[in-house]
């Protein structure tokens, strides 16, 4: 990068609103840009396996979604405060990720060159979506926004040191990886190819599995062949992977649309409203929780008549979601397995899926490296207990039948350990009983317990005992569905 080029990007905010990050937060385009840069993420061997051991993208892609979509916002946000705090919890998380992959490589998540690959990947996406929509960048533009990514590496690396400083080079350092170490790892073929099939209903939709089966089996093969069609055609020749027909015009005309759609007027398209409408569970007490109820109704009398005129062989459980039902009821041990434990999709109960719980708590109550410590230490004690308790075949992780054969003993003093160190984390103020805030922190969503009879708070024992009744007792319609069990 010249001394001149830098310093028209010194001059320019890095972060916050006046960054060009900022100015494509809400771009549609993003839309299929950030399939695109998973997919280029997940062919790398070490990213790869840590996606496949460690990450919910399987089973809870939309939470995974929210979540990712909320810590770019602190990242890229204007108060390095919370930057630095996020940059913080984001090296805690990766230190915790760490094994070999099914060719025993070692991988670790904390590798500044494979690091460096991510923050790449999303910079040369978001070059690519711009070029692919017939807006490409102006030189000075790329520029800056490519500082604003060096940046963001800097942020959680200490330096920006494992990407190159001038762009020129960035082009040929990106080449090179894509040439020598890009594979067609299973996390890869999982995106394109399982992901898309079996993508699980948002929120939005849980209710309507007609209508989400038969929007999924028409837009999956869609955005797989366009993912496809954008990749780097050195990857896609060493990766082997197929290419329909047509496929290049789908995506270019895909991408003109997307830009198009830019065009709107300011508002229309907000990327935080459309993931929270996603995610939201219907009966939060956030405000646009009565739209997405609403959206909801519409969906199911549409769903309901999908299925008279077109039934679907296949289709998903016609029993509605757990957040549909009224009252409380019970689900079978292999219902509980899929939705609440097997957090990331592989069919089996280890130490990842317990830590992705983990994880899941520590980042809906924002908590600092001890509260987060202790969280993990108490979920890591459960793992054994269960290990010891339930692995009977001794191959160092749990199937569902050895769960459905042993499912009491989750109920184990570990896990009461576990509930008794969440509700420390979740009372905040140590007072000893949970309140109305303190409860939507961790389960955005209103206080739902009675006055009457517990005086507005939520005690530790009456919590515990949720907890408990939930994680063994396999009950329904508690607030624990949406933190645990929801896509």
């Amino acid at each position: 990068m010249t001394t001149e080029t830098a310093g028209r990007a010194d001059e320019a905010p890095l972060f916050g609103p006046g960054s060009q990050y900022s100015a494509f937060f809400d771009d549609p385009r993003w839309a299929l840009a950030m399939i695109r840069a998973t997919v280029l993420e997940a062919a790398h061997p070490q990213i790869g396996a840590a996606l496949v051991d460690n990450s919910t993208f399987v089973a809870h892609p939309w939470r995974r979604l929210r979540n990712t979509f909320l810590s770019m916002r602190r990242m890229f946000g204007a108060d390095p405060a919370v930057r630095e705090r996020e940059a913080a919890r984001l090296n805690r998380l990766h230190a915790r990720m760490s094994g070999s992959d099914s060719r025993g490589r070692a991988y670790d998540a904390m590798d500044r060159p494979t690091r460096a690959w991510v923050v790449a990947t999303l910079f040369e996406s978001a070059v690519t979506m711009c070029r692919l929509s017939g807006q490409p960048l102006s030189q000075d533009t790329m520029e800056r926004m490519y500082a604003e990514y060096r940046a963001f590496l800097a942020a959680l690396d200490g330096d920006a040191a494992e990407l190159p400083e001038d762009l020129n080079d960035f082009w040929r350092y990106f080449d090179r990886v894509v040439e020598n170490e890009l594979e067609n790892t299973e996390a890869a073929r999982v995106i394109l190819y399982r992901l898309f099939d079996h993508l699980p209903a948002p929120a939005l939709l849980d209710g309507a599995p007609a209508l989400w089966a038969a929007g999924r089996a028409v837009a999956g093969p869609v955005l797989g062949a366009i993912t496809v069609a954008s990749l780097p055609e050195p990857y896609r020749r060493r990766a082997g992977l197929p290419e329909m027909p047509g496929a290049p015009i789908l995506m270019q005309s895909a991408y003109l649309a997307a830009g198009v759609a830019r065009f709107l007027p300011a508002g229309w398209i907000n990327a935080e409203s459309i993931i929270e409408a996603l995610t939201l569970s219907p009966d939060s007490d956030d405000p646009r929780a009565r739209t997405v109820a609403a959206l909801r109704a519409r969906m199911k009398r549409a769903s309901a008549l999908l299925r008279l005129l077109t039934p679907l062989s296949g289709d998903t459980d016609p029993d509605p979601a757990p957040s549909a039902r009224t009252g409380e009821s019970r689900r079978s041990a292999e219902e509980f397995f899929r939705r609440v434990l097997d957090q990331t999709g592989d069919g089996h109960l280890d130490w990842p899926d317990l830590a992705a719980m983990a994880r899941e708590l520590s980042t809906r109550l924002d908590l600092d490296e001890p509260e987060e410590t202790r969280l993990y230490e108490a979920f890591a004690t459960w793992w054994r207990e269960l290990q010891s308790t339930l692995d009977t075949d001794g191959d160092g992780r749990v199937s569902a039948e050895e769960y459905a054969t042993a499912a009491p003993s989750l109920a184990g003093p570990a896990l009461i350990r576990v509930a008794e160190v969440l509700f420390d984390a979740t009372d905040r103020d140590g007072n000893g009983s949970i309140d109305a805030d303190e409860f939507r922190a961790l389960f955005r969503t209103a206080f739902h317990r009675d006055p009457a009879t517990t005086d507005g708070a939520y005690s530790r024992s009456a919590f515990v005992g949720d907890f408990l009744s939930f994680m063994a007792g396999r009950r329904t319609g508690t607030p624990y569905d949406p933190l645990l069990g929801d896509a």
